[in-house]
């Protein structure tokens, strides 16, 4: 309880003298819990004897065993108020303790505070966010530069554009037309076994211009 109470650290002068009279407190507590212990056996002792003698028809031996119960418990109730007291001092002082502690930590924390706000001004709180906001703006203007295009439609000529457009529409014709005479030249050579149609005679032209149908669908 004691280590935190007052911290790993070496205690001061102050700290040692509270905790000397913490620990002279809490020995008193013990002896007064011992003599509390020894009386009450002593009160039960006197109330039995008492009940001994009245069984013997002793009265006045019984009387006097009630009158030192008594005296014994008047004992005991004076121990229970100093017990108290003695319980309220350590509450005090731990409370006081406690007090100081934080009014401590209270300043050294305004005094590091202090020293930081010398290091640290308003004007140069102020430059520095200025420079903050100026870099800033430079790189979203060099991210905006390196986001625009190199180049874009306007910057080609306009009549290039249409004669390659009339040159791919001339290509599409042109396959369109070859077409037929390729499907018809993939026709004879994918034609089921047995059902092949009968190979006509042609003349020389006409195998030239074929293979020249088939060497343009390629």
């Amino acid at each position: 309880m004691f280590g935190k109470l007052f911290g790993k650290n070496k205690p001061s002068r102050k700290e040692a003298h509270t905790l000397a009279t913490i620990e002279k407190l809490n020995e008193t507590l013990v002896e007064l819990e011992k003599k509390e212990n020894a009386l009450l056996k002593k009160v039960a002792l006197e109330l039995q004897k008492a009940k001994d003698y009245v069984k013997a028809n002793n009265k006045r031996a019984a009387k006097r065993c009630l009158t030192r119960k008594k005296a014994y418990e008047n004992q005991l109730e004076q121990l229970g108020n100093f017990q108290l007291r003695i319980h309220d001092q350590m509450i005090m002082i731990e409370g006081s303790k406690a007090t100081t502690d934080t009014v401590v930590a209270l300043r050294t924390g305004a005094q590091a505070m202090k020293a930081m706000q010398k290091e640290v001004k308003i004007v140069d709180v102020d430059k520095t966010m200025d420079e903050i906001n100026e870099q800033t703006e430079s790189m979203k203007q060099i991210q905006e530069a390196l986001a625009t295009p190199l180049g874009t439609a306007a910057d080609f000529d306009e009549d290039e554009l249409e004669a390659e457009l009339e040159e791919l529409q001339g290509l599409e014709l042109e396959d369109k037309l070859l077409q037929p005479a390729t499907k018809a030249h993939e026709s004879a050579f994918h034609a089921p076994a047995g059902k092949q149609p009968a190979r006509r005679q042609t003349s020389p032209d006409e195998d030239e211009i074929a293979a020249l149908q088939a060497e343009l669908a390629i």
